[in-house]
């Protein structure tokens, strides 16, 4: 059969389907795409500096920042303070006899005060009694320890809200091995084994390794929460009162005195007291471990411990132990009863009681008031010698003498023929 001859619809070298020559791709681009913004073309406003313009910015700012430090002074210095740095009161003080009346005089490098009307003395005295058994507030175990009597004089009425803090220097709360020890699953309530809190942040104090049982509440900070206690101030010479009278001014312990949002953290734990143990930092207060008697704490009701968790930014720091917000403290001669537990000698730190007032500004500060008046005080004065420079020997605005290749040595002296580029002149062009 004679082959069949070739057509304009022959297939054998063109497939039908082709419709064209095949389209090169598209290659792949980093390119940002061509907007204002991505192409940062955006308008913008490029102020040029002159003096009429900075001159005027430094007494503005001066005139502004001054009164508001004066402000913030002023706000400090309505606080009335007294701080008792008790520290070696353990050691120090004289033993008291048995009608303590032979107290002695503290230190005045421990005693600090700020109050409105008065020179400052308050004639504070101290003295301690030794091998005391003291019933815990938390277990109502007896505990052998140091008590120390703090006797001072309030010289003006401190109005409401007073409040009561423990003052520590020297504390680094904010070490990260030691802010970051705590486990939070436990703290709110949940049941947690040995093996579940041996991998969390606790360690290493996250359990008995013996007995494979967790500490309850586990971790670093807890374990060194600060244990000294205090009475309420008592007031020894009460206005119109008998000899040898007092009275106790009432202040509360566990209202408004750590943050709300802090009690959601906490919760009654699911543990029973047989399946965790008490820190190890803690075992004068339980010493048999946690019991049916002595089970372990409601951290939800415990607003002492929210506040030692809460850990301090810098090494000297306060935290409110307690608090009157209605009754004015009135002036007078007043004692506070310290049972002496935490050791603050170990590490060279320092603890203090402080009684103070607030203002809307907060506590005692003057720092940043003085910071203001700082800067305001410095624009006011480089502002003032920015102008009288200016009026004495102003300077053009964009002068090319001031270039620095133009001052260079060996530069030709007279007017500068140099442009803003730094480029040499070309021949023919001077």
């Amino acid at each position: 059969m004679a082959d069949s001859p070739r057509g304009i619809d022959h297939t054998d070298s063109m497939d039908s389907n082709d419709g064209g020559p095949k389209q090169p791709d598209k290659k792949k681009s980093r390119r940002p795409a061509n907007t204002a913004f991505r192409q940062q073309r955006l308008k913008a406003w490029q102020p040029i500096l002159t003096p009429k313009t900075v001159l005027p910015l430094f007494f503005v700012i001066g005139i502004i920042f001054a009164p508001i430090g004066g402000l913030l002074l002023y706000a400090s210095a309505q606080v009335q303070e007294i701080r008792l740095d008790y520290t070696d009161c353990k050691t120090d003080a004289p033993i008291l006899n048995r009608g303590r009346s032979n107290f002695g005089d503290m230190p005045d490098d421990t005693i600090t005060t700020a109050f409105k009307n008065s020179s400052g003395d308050v004639n504070a005295q101290w003295g301690r009694q030794v091998g005391v058994n003291v019933s815990d507030s938390v277990t109502n175990v007896n505990i052998n320890t140091t008590r120390c009597y703090l006797r001072f004089t309030i010289p003006e009425d401190m109005g409401a809200p007073v409040l009561f803090y423990y003052h520590l220097t020297n504390f680094y709360q904010n070490h990260r091995r030691y802010v970051e020890s705590f486990d939070n699953s436990q703290l709110k309530g949940n049941k947690r084994s040995y093996d579940q809190i041996k991998g969390s942040d606790c360690s290493p104090l996250y359990g008995d390794k013996e007995e494979r049982l967790p500490y309850y509440p586990c971790g670093l900070i807890a374990n060194s929460m600060f244990n000294d206690t205090f009475s309420y101030p008592v007031l020894l010479n009460p206005p119109n009162a008998k000899s040898n009278e007092t009275r106790t001014y009432t202040m509360t312990t566990k209202d408004e005195i750590a943050w709300s949002s802090d009690k959601d953290l906490y919760g009654e734990t699911e543990s029973k007291y047989n399946e965790v143990l008490p820190p190890p930092n803690w075992r004068e207060r339980y010493p048999d471990g946690y019991t049916k008697e002595n089970p372990p704490p409601n951290l939800k009701e415990w607003p002492a411990f929210q506040v030692w968790m809460r850990t301090a930014g810098l090494p000297t720091f306060s935290k409110l132990y307690q608090r009157n917000n209605s009754d004015a403290m009135t002036a007078g001669r007043y004692e506070v009863i310290v049972d002496d537990y935490f050791p603050t000698t170990l590490y060279k730190g320092t603890k203090s009681i402080i009684i103070t007032t607030r203002t809307v500004m907060g506590g005692r500060n003057p720092f940043l008031g003085i910071a203001y008046v700082v800067v305001g005080g410095v624009c006011i004065l480089l502002g003032t010698v920015f102008t009288v420079t200016h009026l004495i020997r102003p300077r053009k605005l964009g002068d090319h003498t001031y270039l620095s290749w133009n001052n260079a040595p060996g530069a030709k002296t007279g007017p500068s023929t140099a442009t803003a580029s730094g480029r040499e002149l070309r021949p023919g062009e001077a």
